[in-house]
C-alpha cells in the first residue's frame, strides 16, 4: 500500500464511529472542509450520537443514520454502501476492531492515535489493508502543526545538513483528566494499572518519521526503554480522591516517565518519551540536530551554521517562516487558524485528507506508518521486561521502505 492513491471522489462521504469528546471535535473539522458528506454517526451513548447529529444538520447537511445499539453496532455501519471512510475516535482498544471492520466491508479506515497497542494487532492492520486494498491511515494531527511542517520542509532542504539525532515526546499533565468520572477518565486511567512502556508515542514521533525519511529511505530497526518507578497517580489520588472511592482499589504499575531510544537502519538515533503523570509544563520536545544545525522546540529556537552571533539560538522569525513555512500553510493557514482545533493542525489534517481523496492522491501517510508510529508502545514495554535490552522493530512493509521514490 505505500504511494497507493485514493480513486477520485467528487464529495466524500465519511462515517464516524465514536462521538465523544474527540469525534465531535473532528467533526467541526470534516464539517469545515469542503466536499465532505456525513453520512452515519455511531456511539455506545445515545445522547451523544445525537449531539453530533445535531452538529450535522445546524452545518445544512442532511440528517445521518445513527448507530447507539451497544459496543459492536459498528459493524452495522460499515456495512452501509454509501460511505467511503470510517474514522474513529473510540477508546484505544476499538481502534482495531473498528477499522479490520472497515476495510473488511471495503471502506477506508481512519483512526485516532495510536492505532494499535500489540504488534500483533499492527500485522492485522496491515495485512488487511494489504488484503482488501484500502487504506487504514492513523490521523496523527501533530504532523500538520505550523512548527512541525515548517521543521520538515527546513530538513527537505538541506537546512540542518545531514540530521542524525532528533527528540519526540509526549509530555502532558493529564493528572485531572485521568481522574475524571466522564470522557476520557472512564478508560484512560486502566492502561496504567494493567501495562508498562510508552502508551502514546506518535504525536512526537510522526513528525520525527516524516523528518527522518521513516519508509521513504530509512526505517526504525530497535528500541531500548527504561521508565521511572510509579509515584504520580498515587500522589494524585491521595490528594484529591473521597477514601470511599472503587479508585483506591486500583494499583497503577506503569512508570511515570517512560524513556525510550530507536536506531534507524541507516544509523539515526531518536529520544522518545512518555510523562503524563506528573507536574509539567506541555512539550513533545520536537527536536532535531544535524551537521549544519539544529532545532529544539517548546520554546522553537534554531542554530544554523554561520548565523550571526556565534554560538546562539535565535527565535524562529520573520525571515525564517518566509522561507520555510510550507505550502500548506501558506495556502490555508488563516483559515486554519480560525476553523480549526490545536492551532489550526486539526483543520490542516482534515482538509488535507479530503483533498487527497477528492484530486486521486496517495494519502500523506499509511497502514505502514499507523503501524510502525504505534509499535513504541508493546516494544517499550517488552525492552523494560527485558531488563532495557534492545527489541527489534518489524518491518512492516517488508523491504519496500528502501524505494526511496516513494511520493
Amino acid at each position: 500500500m505505500l504511494g497507493v492513491p485514493f480513486a477520485r471522489h467528487e464529495t466524500v462521504r465519511l462515517a464516524i464511529v465514536g462521538t465523544g469528546l474527540r469525534g465531535r471535535s473532528v467533526l467541526n473539522e470534516w464539517l469545515a472542509v469542503d466536499g465532505v458528506r456525513i453520512t452515519a454517526l455511531c456511539d455506545i451513548v445515545p445522547e451523544k450520537a445525537a449531539r453530533a447529529a445535531k452538529m450535522v444538520t445546524d452545518a445544512g447537511q442532511p440528517m445521518p443514520a445513527l448507530y447507539t445499539d451497544g459496543e459492536r453496532d459498528f459493524e452495522r455501519l460499515v456495512a452501509r454502501d454509501d460511505i467511503d471512510i470510517v474514522y474513529t475516535a473510540t477508546p484505544w482498544e476499538w481502534h482495531v476492531p473498528v477499522c479490520l471492520a472497515a476495510m473488511t466491508h471495503g471502506k477506508h479506515a481512519a483512526t485516532e492515535v495510536p492505532a494499535a497497542s500489540t504488534i500483533e494487532d499492527c500485522w492485522a492492520l496491515v495485512r488487511t489493508s494489504e488484503a482488501t486494498r484500502r487504506h487504514c491511515l492513523m490521523m496523527e494531527n501533530c504532523c500538520y502543526n505550523f512548527n512541525e511542517m515548517l521543521v520538515d520542509a527546513m530538513v527537505k532542504a538541506g537546512a540542518f545538513g545531514d540530521v542524525l539525532y532528533a527528540e519526540a515526546a509526549y509530555i502532558h499533565d493529564l493528572r485531572e483528566l485521568l481522574f475524571e468520572d466522564r470522557d476520557e477518565g472512564l478508560w484512560r486511567r486502566r492502561p496504567h494499572t494493567e501495562r508498562r512502556g510508552n502508551f502514546y508515542p506518535t504525536h512526537g514521533l510522526g513528525p520525527v518519521a516524516w523528518y527522518l525519511d521513516i519508509h521513504k529511505g530509512d526505517r526504525f530497526d530497535y528500541l531500548v526503554s527504561m521508565s521511572t518507578p510509579e509515584r504520580g497517580l498515587t500522589a494524585w489520588r491521595e490528594d484529591h480522591v473521597p477514601a470511599d472511592s472503587p479508585k483506591w482499589q486500583e494499583t497503577y504499575i506503569a512508570g511515570d516517565l517512560n524513556s525510550s531510544l530507536v536506531k534507524t537502519v541507516r544509523g539515526k538515533t531518536i529520544l522518545l518519551q512518555h510523562n503524563v503523570t506528573l507536574p509539567t509544563p506541555y512539550s513533545r520536545l520536537n527536536a532535531v540536530r544535524g551537521t549544519r544545525g539544529a532545532f529544539e522546540d517548546y520554546p522553537p529556537r534554531l542554530f544554523l551554521e554561520g548565523q550571526p552571533g556565534g554560538h546562539a539560538w535565535r527565535p524562529l522569525d520573520d525571515e525564517v517562516k518566509a522561507r520555510y513555512t510550507h505550502p500548506l500553510w501558506q495556502r490555508i493557514g488563516e483559515i486554519a487558524r480560525q476553523k480549526g482545533g490545536h492551532g489550526g493542525m486539526d483543520y490542516i489534517m482534515a482538509y488535507r485528507l479530503i483533498e487527497t481523496m477528492r484530486e486521486g492522491l496517495p494519502p500523506d501517510f499509511d497502514v505502514y506508518d499507523a503501524a510502525a508510529w504505534s509499535a513504541p508502545w508493546p516494544l517499550s514495554e517488552a525492552s523494560l521486561a527485558l531488563s532495557s535490552a534492545p527489541v527489534r522493530f518489524p518491518d512492516f512493509t517488508r523491504g519496500d521502505w528502501q524505494r526511496e521514490a516513494r511520493p
